[in-house]
């Protein structure tokens, strides 16, 4: 697979996972841990050298998702911990944390 497409698709994947599991009470046990689960296996894939570049974001992104997973389910169910073990950095404090500003380059 070309690596852009792949990147493309794992951080699509953890935004709409963020987005689902944002304050959410109730969520589709049976879907949450096939996704959690490609979601691992995609960020397994990805090159050394682009997640030394990506991997802030992803902390952010994958935290604030593992932020609600911990509100919902506990911060020791094992989606919350499939999670965690994709995050290298700080956690954002919670899942509101939106603090960390984007930078973007030409």
């Amino acid at each position: 697979m070309d690596l852009y497409r792949q990147l493309y698709e794992f951080a699509a994947s953890a935004g709409a996972l963020e987005g689902y599991v944002y304050h959410r009470k109730e969520m589709d046990m049976k879907a949450l841990p096939i996704w959690v689960d490609n979601l691992k296996t995609a960020y397994g894939l990805l090159p050394p050298e682009v997640l030394g570049a990506v991997q802030p974001s992803i902390d952010q992104t994958l935290g604030r998702a593992w932020q609600s997973l911990g509100i919902a389910l506990g911060k020791d169910h094992e989606l919350a911990a499939a999670l965690r073990s994709m995050i290298q950095g700080p956690l954002p404090g919670s899942p509101d944390d939106f603090q960390k500003q984007k930078h973007f380059q030409k």
